[in-house]
C-alpha cells in the first residue's frame, strides 16, 4: 500500500493530534475542591465580616461542599472563588 505524502502528512498531523489529548484534558482540569476549601475556611477564620456577608459566605461554602461531596470540583471551585471575592481575599 503506497501512501502520498499528503495523506502521510495528514497521518502524523492527526496523530500528533491525539497525543495532545491527554495533556489538554489534563492542564483544562479544576483544582481539587478539597484544596480551595482548606483555603477559604483559612481566609474566613481570620476574615472580618459583617453578619451579611458572613451568611452570604456560609451559604456558598455549603454549596460548594454539596457540589465537592458529588465530586464535581469546576462547580465547587467557583462558588468557593465567590466567597473568595467577598472576603476580598
Amino acid at each position: 500500500m503506497n501512501m502520498s505524502k499528503a495523506a502521510q502528512r495528514v497521518r502524523l498531523v492527526a496523530l500528533a493530534g491525539l497525543m495532545m489529548l491527554p495533556v489538554a484534558a489534563h492542564a483544562a482540569a479544576p483544582r481539587p475542591c478539597e484544596d480551595a476549601l482548606k483555603e477559604m475556611r483559612a481566609a474566613k477564620a481570620t476574615a472580618k465580616l459583617s453578619a451579611d456577608d458572613k451568611a452570604k459566605v456560609d451559604a456558598l461554602e455549603a454549596k460548594a461542599v454539596e457540589r465537592c461531596n458529588a465530586d464535581d470540583d469546576r462547580r465547587a471551585d467557583g462558588f468557593l472563588d465567590d466567597a473568595m471575592k467577598l472576603m476580598k481575599k
